[in-house]
């Protein structure tokens, strides 16, 4: 019998989904919450939300594994949940100036790239797993992420460090996956 779409890690992948938002209202009208101690209120809540929306990625996919829930749903909403949130939160930042425009639209085509390799793959039966490249360019996405929002000193750094991860893990992806564009 065939896993519930309605399961729990689903259910964690869609609530990144609905988290972003909140993470953007809180961000973009951040000045509207005051400040503690010179630190922005606005700033805080939608740091705090983008790392509980962030360990829903890691709990999603820890609880299908553990419990083998694997559907049709959750190959669909996880990773597409995943881009959402950190694609939504980026570009915020690029508003905010706290991020350049250059490295989302690196970030992003990168993802459209691997996706579109994804569903090639898909249409002749192939699967392409997330490569541990492409699992450390998104922990490195998420702590530098983290660390522009709590304004923390070498986030851009850590960012730069994000972006190289994301080109050398697409071309990875791409090299790999040169027989099926043949």
């Amino acid at each position: 019998m065939p896993s519930s779409p309605w399961n729990l890690p689903n259910m964690l992948s869609l609530s990144r989904v609905f988290l972003v938002p909140v993470i953007l209202v809180f961000l973009t009208l951040r000045t509207q919450f005051g400040f503690i101690e010179g630190f922005n209120i606005g700033d805080l809540i939608a740091g705090v939300v983008f790392i509980i929306a962030s360990l829903t990625d890691a709990a999603d996919g820890y609880i299908a594994r553990k419990h083998n829930i694997v559907t049709n749903m959750g190959k669909f909403i996880d990773p597409l949940a995943d881009k959402i949130l950190v694609i939504a939160v980026l570009t915020a930042l690029v508003e905010l100036h706290r991020f350049p425009a250059w490295m989302v639209v690196v970030i992003i085509s990168r993802e459209f790239i691997v996706s579109g390799l994804r569903m090639v793959a898909a249409s002749e039966g192939v699967v392409i797993a997330a490569s541990k490249g492409g699992k450390l360019k998104t922990v490195t996405q998420i702590i530098g992420i983290i660390m522009l929002l709590f304004n923390i000193p070498g986030g851009m750094a850590v960012m730069w460090v994000a972006v190289l991860l994301t080109v050398w893990s697409g071309v990875d992806y791409v090299r790999n996956s040169a027989e099926l564009l043949g």
